[in-house]
């Protein structure tokens, strides 16, 4: 019985991840879908019939869930900091260049 419902490569991607952390059994209920094609997921994937692409590695390499989301928290964290010094410097260039704009106005009012 098959309902024919499609899955994206990322989202097989991340069931396996998620399987492979709590179990297949426990992973399929909690994204609500059927045990067995998570079974299958992951057997494809062991017997090399499944193929996800670059993004999925040996069970070896794979990082965990919170190796993948600490590392996703230092990204953000750097992403923060660069946006702080952006919002700084385009702060800055704004200050200046109303200060430039005010400068090259009173100099053409002192000229007439």
């Amino acid at each position: 019985m098959s309902t024919g419902k499609q899955y994206d490569r990322e989202y097989k991607l991340q069931a396996i991840k998620l399987a492979k952390e709590i179990g297949q059994a426990k992973a399929a209920i909690e994204l609500g879908i059927p045990k067995n094609t998570v079974y299958g997921w992951v057997r494809g994937i062991r017997l090399g019939k499944l193929d996800l692409g670059p993004g999925m590695k040996t069970p070896e390499s794979a990082m965990t869930l919170n190796e993948e989301l600490f590392q996703l928290r230092q990204k953000l964290k750097l992403q923060e900091k660069e946006i702080r010094r952006l919002k700084k410097e385009n702060d800055f260039l704004e200050e200046a260049s109303a200060f430039f704009a005010a400068s090259r106005l009173k100099s053409v009012k002192t000229k007439e």
